[in-house]
């Protein structure tokens, strides 16, 4: 992607927000339409552990599994296409984590890792959508917690730079066009 000056633009794009807001919902639209899409680290941490016996779950050790989402976002990052014709979109980033870790143990997390990995200036979050929360094996904290981590991002973006944009509560093919002329448009 270029900029109006003709510079090449980070064509990494987060999508963040509410737990249970419709983020995956969105993602697996705009992969279908032809994007990369990177899936959310903290179902993959918590789907590993399950599968194989460990211990970092948000449930029995919250440290430990933010540090692994933190390692995982990071080497996602590092992984993701490079090609920037095309949007590359990120079910949360390191800065979720990173903040998560820095709310629960006050260390400076985010100043050490907010900047570690480079996004696109134009972050997405999904608002509480309580019409649409479940909980299920993997998400198992309730819909007052995701309210919580929805304010603590709305919070942090803004803070490191980046312009938040809320997803409108509308279908998913609306949000993806949102979200695709957002982009466009900036």
């Amino acid at each position: 992607m270029r900029d109006k000056e003709g510079t090449t633009m980070n064509n990494f794009v987060i999508i963040s927000g509410c737990s249970g807001g419709g983020k995956s919902t969105l993602l697996a639209e705009l992969q279908r339409r032809g994007h990369a899409v990177v899936e959310e680290p903290g179902r993959r941490v918590v789907q590993q552990e399950l599968r194989t016996g460990g211990r970092a779950l948000p449930w029995l050790d919250l440290v430990g599994f933010l540090r692994r989402l933190i390692a995982m976002a990071q080497d996602d990052h590092a992984k993701a296409p490079r090609d920037s014709k095309h949007w590359v979109f990120f079910d949360r980033s390191l800065i979720d984590a990173a903040s998560a870790l820095q709310t629960l143990t006050n260390e400076p997390a985010l100043a050490r890792l907010g900047q570690a990995c480079d996004y696109n200036p134009q972050v997405f979050l999904a608002p509480p959508w309580p019409e649409i929360y479940v909980q299920d094996t993997e998400r198992r904290h309730g819909l007052d917690a995701a309210v919580g981590e929805f304010e603590q991002l709305q919070r942090v973006y803004p803070l490191l730079g980046y312009t938040v944009s809320l997803l409108p509560k509308v279908s998913v093919a609306e949000r993806a066009d949102f979200v695709l002329s957002t982009l466009a448009s900036n």
